[in-house]
């Protein structure tokens, strides 16, 4: 276990690689270089502009975790983190979802604010930060809180969860991504959860120390 500090440490040290492994999660087409660049502010030529609108949403929603790590998770919280990661990509951003939307096969119920104040709370109450981090991600991807950035949304949020309690951070990279995708599309279409955990499991990264 860290202390809060080294893990603060960590996420600064590896602050380029989470953001690339946030991006290449949602399909972005950019390179590791190249997403350093991007966040560095500099012009990149050859990337998409949506492509580099996100690597620049995920450098400013990643900075904000690190920032503002003590401050008390609350649904409040959780969209300001979406506002960060989805501005100008989704209809809306920052604010629960008012429509459906479907991932594939699986179409989630619209979301009842009173029924996710209800969900955080049961899932602050979880004692393990690790359990707690994995049943949020877990919880709010198959939710699909908001029209879009749901997963690097919660990957934030667990992030934090982590963070605060010296348990690392939770990165999905090139090496998980495969067995991620097919965990999490199992979950939605099967309910299959702790697959999709023991795998996210996997990707918590943390200092040897």
């Amino acid at each position: 276990m860290l202390t809060r500090e080294q893990n603060i440490f960590l996420a600064k040290k590896t602050f380029t690689e989470l953001v690339f492994n946030t991006a290449y999660i949602e399909g972005c087409n950019v390179t590791f270089p190249q997403t350093q660049t991007i966040i560095d502010g500099a012009v990149v030529s050859g990337i998409s502009v949506d492509d580099i609108q996100t690597v620049l949403n995920l450098r400013d929603g990643w900075k904000f975790i690190i920032s503002s790590v003590d401050v008390a998770l609350t649904l409040e919280y959780i969209c300001k983190i979406n506002e960060y990661v989805s501005r100008n990509e989704s209809l809306e951003w920052g604010i629960l979802r008012k429509g459906t939307v479907g991932v594939g096969d699986f179409i989630p119920s619209i979301p009842i604010k009173e029924n996710v104040l209800k969900e955080i709370e049961r899932i602050k109450g979880i004692n393990s930060p690790i359990d707690r981090a994995l049943e949020y991600f877990a919880y709010a991807c198959k939710q699909q809180l908001f029209w879009d950035g749901n997963k690097r949304t919660s990957t934030m949020v667990a992030s934090k969860i982590l963070i605060e309690n010296g348990e690392g951070i939770l990165t999905i990279g090139k090496d998980n991504a495969e067995e991620f995708n097919v965990t999490l599309n199992n979950w939605y279409l099967k309910n299959e959860l702790q697959p999709l955990k023991d795998c996210l499991r996997k990707c918590i990264k943390t200092l040897e120390i």
